[in-house]
């Protein structure tokens, strides 16, 4: 128990190995990330130039071609575990996350939409791929609460909801222009080519107070896992402890589409992952987050450099995030037989 005047947090050293372990892992990959590609760099040379030092060509190379790629890989996947925990903790589900329930696809439904009829910059994007996120998850939401809204109710609506947006996503990339349906479609499969210092620092900014709501509630989640009527006697208030926990996850989702495009898998298996290597009764949201961060960059190293083309970091997290469905269905239904 660590103590800090009247503050008291249990600590797990497990967890805390599990996070340091998480941080080394990433940094490593950060380093990797920076140095391959047409024109390679050392990772001796990568360090030097991040702390300052290098020639100016190895300077231009990691600071303006690359960087800015590699932090979005990291930020992305990490809101993507932060989101993927908060519904997950709120459904008591291990498959919901936004990726299954639709909501990637609302957000880039959104997208289309703003891109479509403002023809509109980054800013415009980004608050039509949020506004759809909003929209998407409202609509769940309403179809799956009659009768009080249950994990397995709301991850089944949410996988029609999905299919239906992902029909109407096809259908208007087929009825704009060419080279806008081109650029909507590389956009949608979720990809980290083109990332730009100022899109991400927009959605960042427009994350960032979700991300501390969602470090604020968590607390009040993990009294939510000893029952709504315990947690209601301790001063909770359930149904508006989980509104603001998947509008937090909602936003998140949203701010990730909008850079990255509805990137699949991350959601769904960082929060899961870290619970499973930290054996933690509860999701947490500092590994679920470090956990995302490693598996986004891990992917899109593999998806630029190990493949004999380069290829979109959503493609390889979809292909590997398929198995890892398949496998959590499997051991779900046998838990529930």
């Amino acid at each position: 128990m660590l103590r800090c005047g009247p503050l008291r947090m249990p600590v797990r050293p497990r967890s805390i190995a599990i996070g340091l372990a998480a941080a080394a892992a990433l940094a490593l990959l950060g380093v990797l990330s920076l140095g391959l590609g047409t024109y390679p760099l050392a990772p001796q040379d990568v360090v030097r130039v991040l702390l300052g030092g290098g020639d100016a060509m190895q300077r231009t190379v990691v600071i303006d071609w690359r960087l800015s790629r590699t932090v979005a890989a990291i930020t992305i996947g990490a809101l993507l575990g932060i989101a993927g925990a908060l519904f997950q903790t709120v459904t008591r589900n291990p498959l919901a996350s936004p990726d299954i329930l639709g909501l990637s696809n609302g957000a880039f439904t959104g997208m289309l939409l703003a891109l479509i009829v403002f023809s509109g910059s980054w800013p415009i994007l980004t608050a039509g791929s949020v506004i759809g996120g909003l929209a998407t998850s409202a609509l769940i939401w309403l179809l799956s609460a009659r009768g009080g809204m249950q994990g397995f109710r709301l991850i089944v609506v949410g996988i029609g909801v999905s299919a239906v947006l992902a029909s109407l996503n096809t259908w208007m990339l087929l009825q704009i222009e060419l080279e806008t349906a081109m650029f909507a479609s590389a956009w949608g499969t979720g990809s980290l080519n083109g990332v730009t210092a100022g899109p991400l620092a927009g959605a960042l900014l427009c994350a960032l107070p979700f991300v501390v709501a969602a470090i604020v509630l968590v607390p009040r989640l993990r009294q939510l896992g000893l029952g709504d009527d315990l947690a209601a006697s301790t001063g909770v208030r359930p149904p508006a402890v989980r509104a603001a926990a998947l509008l937090a996850g909602v936003v998140l989702v949203a701010a990730a589409t909008a850079v990255a495009g509805p990137v699949a898998f991350v959601s769904l298996a960082a929060p899961q992952i870290a619970r499973a290597v930290a054996r933690t009764p509860h999701l947490s949201l500092v590994l679920s987050a470090l956990l995302g961060s490693v598996l986004l960059l891990g992917a899109d190293v593999v998806a630029q450099h190990l493949l004999p083309t380069a290829l979109p970091v959503g493609v390889v997290t979809l292909s590997v995030g398929g198995a890892y469905l398949v496998l959590m269905i499997i051991l779900e239904i046998r838990r529930r037989a």
